[in-house]
């Protein structure tokens, strides 16, 4: 099912995980009211651009199931609010997908709606210090275990050099989805979420840098 809010632009959905009920309740209560927003249930369906608010004190390997969980689904960006964040959650978030990061403190309605709106466009949202932060772990990964055994950190996920590595050969969205057993907005999704991330021009662009980098 679609929704419109009142301006006629399509709206968000939005699924919320919370550790506690307390949490997921305090979520629901400040997006609510958002006329961009609608709040999904558990197992609703939802055609339209959605986005899933994982709410999380710290990121362990339980709360990385979960992300994982969304990551796999596909057709749905992931919004992370945690009270902790230290270096290795950080990078484990990023490894799940996370599109948008915000500190629990930092959680204002105002906040929350901006980067879930990234979010289901497929853009990310990190806090400068934890971006920077990132980028410190990135770059000690390619110098202390990559470089040494002649890798490169491409920042592609398995299932984007799969959707590449089928561009390359000439397939088709339609034959992707098949190959693949996706549907084919999540294919669409998974290469827009490259090219977005990446800062490419198009698929064939895409194609080229996963080339580039060896992974096809």
């Amino acid at each position: 099912m679609r929704y419109q809010g009142e301006s006629g632009a399509e709206r968000i959905g939005v699924r919320l995980m919370a550790q506690d009920p307390i949490s997921r309740a305090g979520l629901a209560g400040q997006l609510r009211n958002c006329p961009r927003l609608q709040l999904l249930g558990e197992e609703e369906e939802y055609d339209g651009p959605a986005v899933a608010v994982v709410s999380v004190d710290r990121i362990g390997e339980t709360e990385m199931q979960t992300l994982r969980r969304f990551q796999r689904g596909g057709g749905c960006g992931t919004v992370l609010v945690a009270t902790e964040i230290d270096d290795a959650g950080l990078v484990a978030a990023a490894e799940c997908g996370v599109l948008g990061v915000v500190r629990r403190a930092e959680a204002s309605t105002e906040r929350l709606v901006q980067v879930i709106t990234a979010a289901a466009s497929g853009e990310g949202s990190v806090p400068a210090d934890l971006l920077g932060r990132l980028l410190d772990q990135v770059g000690r990964l390619q110098r202390q275990v990559l470089d040494p055994r002649g890798l490169a950190f491409t920042g592609l996920a398995p299932r984007e050099v799969d959707v590449l590595r089928l561009i390359a050969e000439g397939s088709d969205t339609a034959e992707i989805a098949r190959t693949l057993a996706f549907s084919e907005r999540t294919v669409k999704n998974i290469l827009h979420d490259v090219t977005t991330r990446l800062q490419l021009r198009n698929r064939s662009h895409a194609v080229a840098y996963a080339m580039r980098q060896g992974f096809i």
